[in-house]
């Protein structure tokens, strides 16, 4: 048992992390950027160990995006009032789309090109999304809930084939989750609606 702790050390420490990450998300807390850098510090390490290159790049990524993420939810309302969680503007869609398939291509060509990695398809398709969700929930709209549902199915079965199994049942579970997430955040959307 110690053998397998020590072997999946970090798998453990970052599962926690990101259950905590996801619960603080699912309530809109603000606390939830700090528990991210703290997690996406560590899943640089774990990612690279594993060869799951794009992954291990996306951190880097995200460690951006959590410092961008956390002032835009404190600063990024109206007259520096916290940002309310709001529907992600039609106008946006197409070039979002676009986006995301530019770099899955663009992510794909740079495993397959340049890395051992052994499961480019996948690895760069979650990255893909993760980017333009990372930045959906920055700008805290109800959608990207949406994209989190299929970065989850896709990581839960990828890592599971990796061996990273409690951050695979993490996963597993952050599908459920982001289901409720959307529920609870689309009756809050709802609620200031009717407030005004």
């Amino acid at each position: 048992m110690t053998d397998f702790i020590c072997a999946h050390w970090l798998d453990i420490v970052t599962t926690v992390l990101g259950l905590a990450y996801i619960l603080l998300e699912y309530k809109a807390s603000v606390w939830m950027w700090a528990v991210g850098f703290l997690m996406q510090s560590l899943g640089i390490v774990l990612y690279y160990q594993k060869g799951l290159y794009a992954d291990c790049g996306m951190e880097f990524y995200y460690l951006g995006m959590t410092a961008y993420g956390y002032w835009r939810w404190v600063r990024g309302g109206q007259a520096s009032e916290p940002l309310p969680i709001r529907h992600f503007p039609r106008r946006l869609v197409m070039p979002w789309l676009l986006l995301t398939a530019a770099l899955w291509a663009g992510i794909y060509w740079l495993l397959v090109t340049f890395t051992n990695s052994n499961v480019p398809l996948a690895d760069s398709f979650t990255t893909a999304l993760s980017i333009v969700g990372i930045w959906a929930l920055a700008h805290k709209y109800l959608e990207q809930w949406f994209i989190w549902l299929a970065v989850d199915v896709v990581t839960c079965v990828l890592y599971f084939h990796k061996d990273i199994p409690f951050k695979a049942s993490l996963y597993a579970l952050y599908v459920g989750i982001a289901i409720a997430g959307w529920w609870k955040w689309r009756k809050q959307v709802q609620g200031a609606r009717s407030e005004h």
